[in-house]
């Protein structure tokens, strides 16, 4: 099934990336010309816009295209800030050290949680 589709409920869209480059935010304010803010590396979605759960996303779209990385269905990954949170079961340690390594390396992950993770 896919960790995007079990996590989210989505298909992969056209253009996702791990990593897509941010879209500006047009702030509106009361007497001065719109504002260009930067979105937050950790709520960034999968094409650059703002996403509250970007970061999980990216780190499932991840999982996706990593081929060592099958969808375990046992597994769950959220987001608390900028730390990626992983819950669930996995298989062995390998399988987790491999995710933990993947999930570090999406843009805006600080940390990865994985306390609530038991392995077997």
């Amino acid at each position: 099934m896919g960790w995007l589709k079990r996590l989210f409920g989505l298909e992969k869209p056209q253009n996702a990336q791990v990593n897509p480059a941010p879209q500006a935010v047009q702030q509106q304010q009361a007497a001065a010309p719109a504002a260009t803010q930067q979105i937050s590396p950790e709520r960034m979605g999968l094409n650059g816009e703002y996403d509250q759960s970007g970061l999980a996303k990216r780190v499932a779209l991840a999982f996706d295209q990593d081929n060592q990385l099958d969808d375990i269905d046992s597994l769950w990954v959220a987001q608390t800030g900028s730390t990626v949170v992983l819950k669930g079961k996995v298989p062995s340690q390998d399988i987790l050290n491999k995710m933990v390594s993947v999930a570090r390396n999406v843009n805006g992950a600080t940390a990865v949680d994985t306390n609530q993770v038991t392995i077997g």
